[in-house]
């Protein structure tokens, strides 16, 4: 089958500049609600995929992301909230962008061009077989990510992508790939819409999935979330009262004492 950059073909929309802002937004929902549609249809190879990371996790491994541009910074975002959020090391969800960490917020130029520079990026981090790594790339064509991924097969780790584009280069690189087609963009190109959305989505279910399968989470509750804020240490609270039915002054005695809502209503059951 001949591969077909969907993401860069032209837009169902013409003449944009001549639009009402009215036109723009309702155009830009309109193509945006058939991205969750788009992901449904993936969630088989995204099932698989979490299942490869789970058992390396479960194992002392780590997962690592892999991308350029707007798909490195999520992949980013993604690594950057598991230690917030599931009370995780830094270093089990590791985030990797072309160009380092300035190309966080500064476009690096040729960055992603590079054919060595991404299996570099990963060993600076003693990457090993105990690992999954996962490139990000809307295009599936990106020689930064492509190339890291080759690498890995070559080393015995476990791959995995997420691509906006069928049977792309990349796609065919990775062990476990996820292709989510939104088709194209509303504006020609601009791959930080639609596939930006869909990367977000299937980035949240795979974290999320995979630390719920860790036992990071009790009921529906995130018992290990870090207490770095009033707001957080205010839902902490809630937490215990809840769960242990006391008043918030205990909770907050126990909250005090343990600095983490799991241990707290772990001693506060032993009472």
């Amino acid at each position: 089958m001949t591969f077909i950059k969907t993401t860069e073909q032209d837009s169902n929309y013409n003449n944009l500049e001549n639009m009402t802002i009215n036109e723009i937004i309702h155009s830009i929902n309109k193509e945006d609600q058939s991205v969750p549609l788009a992901v449904e249809k993936a969630l088989p190879q995204i099932e698989n995929l979490i299942s490869q990371i789970v058992n390396k996790l479960n194992i002392g491994g780590r997962l690592f992301y892999i991308g350029a541009g707007t798909s490195g910074r999520l992949g980013i975002l993604d690594a950057s909230e598991c230690p917030p959020t599931f009370g995780v090391p830094h270093s089990l969800v590791i985030g990797i962008i072309a160009g380092g960490d300035k190309a966080i917020r500064k476009a690096v130029e040729n960055a992603e061009d590079s054919t060595t520079q991404g299996w570099n990026d990963l060993e600076a981090h003693n990457v090993s077989e105990n690992d999954v790594v996962i490139g990000i790339a809307a295009s599936g064509t990106t020689p930064y990510v492509i190339s890291a991924l080759e690498k890995c097969n070559s080393n015995n780790i476990i791959t995995g992508c997420i691509t906006c584009n069928h049977i792309s280069p990349l796609s065919l690189t990775a062990q476990f790939p996820i292709e989510v087609i939104v088709g194209p963009e509303f504006l020609t190109g601009s791959s930080r819409m639609k596939a930006g959305t869909a990367q977000k989505l299937v980035l949240n279910m795979i974290t999320t999935t995979v630390m719920i399968q860790l036992g990071k989470v009790k009921g529906n509750k995130m018992v290990d979330m870090q207490l770095s804020n009033d707001k957080l240490v205010n839902r902490a609270i809630q937490m215990i009262v809840n769960e242990l039915c006391i008043s918030e002054s205990e909770a907050s005695l126990l909250l005090s004492k343990h600095k983490n809502v799991r241990e707290s209503i772990t001693h506060g059951r032993r009472k």
